[in-house]
């Protein structure tokens, strides 16, 4: 069997748990990651490119001969990472630029939705900020309010009243906006591997993007996830296959633009059944250290021959550990300690890292995604605040709430 060499693009938590993953693989001779960071160079050898463009990233792949490349963020993705590496005749796994607007635009992606008909938030496009007052009263309190482009998952606004929604006006970025009625119920995250037509659906997920306890406060990144068996049933599933995933599929086909790579559905399941609040062409981040964590089959398998996907039944939660100030003005530079301490079983993913000397210290908002499984939910919630507790660097702040909202279906 002659096995390959792979390459991750990116250098964050999510890259982290997907160079891990990839190094299990028998179908795999060495991992490869760009930039990468501290922790994935414990799985994966770390190259800087030349750039942070498709055409630095492509110079990593023929420099390291890699015959897989998968892509971790969205912004090469919106850029053509995809459509270059293809045009050269490399394997990648994403979406072309054109189908990453699915998450590279919400006026597009609202759009695309509407024409293929799958379940959504009313909503209205306001074309600038200094128009999107105007349109309030169409929506009506609470309303979501959403900027247009990429904003690495802080760029939506819950506004419970006017007032709320005047000033989150004064912190989005210029360009349209889009306005959508908030809606009721709980939030699961829906990931599918495509291939243009078939897909391979990955456990559900649920993140929790709200920086305080109780889901108050600002939205982040992602302040955790966890993943277990008992967040959709089978046919909530399918629900969600028929309803979302496969419309959005051939309504790609039916715009010329085929997509391929990670979908990821980012839902409400309202009493009225699921409603997509967005689409991320990639990836969730941090769903992909739960996800990669309770896997149990080979997935670079799955990513170069279609193999089906096998879970552990244990559940898995990851914490996340963020910098002072996240998500607004992050302090970087602090020592992180305790790394090497980490409880056996526990995953320590590395996100906002860099080396200083032989220390490891902060550079990001989210610093570190402790991740551990246990035979039942509250075991694994156990171990990885167990794990937590180990590691400490000045002003670390973790929610102390995370897979909580998932004890009820145990």
């Amino acid at each position: 069997m002659r096995k390959i060499n792979a390459l991750v693009i990116g250098g964050g938590g999510r890259e982290h748990a997907l160079a891990w993953k990839l190094a299990q693989s028998p179908l795999i001779e060495r991992v490869y990651a760009t930039p990468g960071n501290p922790g994935i160079a414990r799985s994966a050898s770390c190259i800087k490119p030349p750039t942070s463009t498709p055409e630095g990233y492509l110079a990593v792949a023929e420099q390291v001969r890699a015959e897989l490349t998968v892509v971790g963020p969205e912004a090469p993705l919106v850029a053509g990472t995809v459509d270059l590496f293809r045009a050269r005749g490399k394997r990648i796994i994403g979406p072309t630029a054109a189908a990453a607007q699915l998450e590279g635009s919400k006026v597009f992606s609202k759009a695309f939705m509407l024409r293929a008909g799958i379940p959504t938030a009313r909503a209205v496009t306001a074309e600038s900020l200094d128009t999107a007052a105007q349109h309030f009263d169409e929506i009506g309190f609470p309303l979501v309010l959403k900027a247009d482009g990429l904003a690495a998952g802080k760029g939506v606004i819950i506004a419970p009243d006017r007032e709320t929604a005047l000033d989150a006006l004064t912190k989005l970025p210029p360009g349209p906006v889009v306005l959508e009625e908030f809606l009721v119920g709980e939030e699961v995250s829906y990931i599918v591997v495509a291939d243009g037509e078939r897909v391979w659906p990955l456990e559900a997920t649920q993140d929790h993007k709200a920086v305080f306890d109780g889901d108050q406060g600002p939205n982040t990144g992602g302040m955790g996830a966890y993943c277990d068996g008992h967040i959709l049933t089978a046919a909530q599933s399918d629900e969600i296959l028929n309803l979302v995933i496969r419309p959005a599929l051939a309504q790609m086909i039916a715009d010329g633009t085929p997509y391929t790579g990670f979908l990821y559905a980012g839902l409400m399941m309202t009493a009225a059944g699921p409603k997509v609040l967005e689409f991320n062409a990639r990836l969730g981040d941090p769903e992909t250290q739960v996800l990669m964590h309770r896997m149990q089959s080979d997935f670079a398998a799955t990513l170069l021959d279609g193999a089906p996907i096998t879970w552990r039944p244990d559940p898995s939660v990851c914490i996340v550990m963020a910098a002072h100030g996240y998500p607004a003005d992050v302090r970087t530079g602090d020592v992180i300690r305790g790394l090497s301490a980490t409880p056996p079983g526990a995953i320590v993913f590395h996100a906002g890292t860099r080396a200083s000397g032989d220390a490891i210290e902060t550079s990001g908002g989210r610093v570190l995604g402790v991740t551990a499984s246990g035979a039942t939910l509250p075991d694994a919630i156990d171990r990885a605040y167990a794990a937590v507790e180990t590691i400490s660097f000045d002003g670390a702040h973790f929610r102390r709430d995370i897979a909580a909202k998932g004890l009820k279906r145990w």
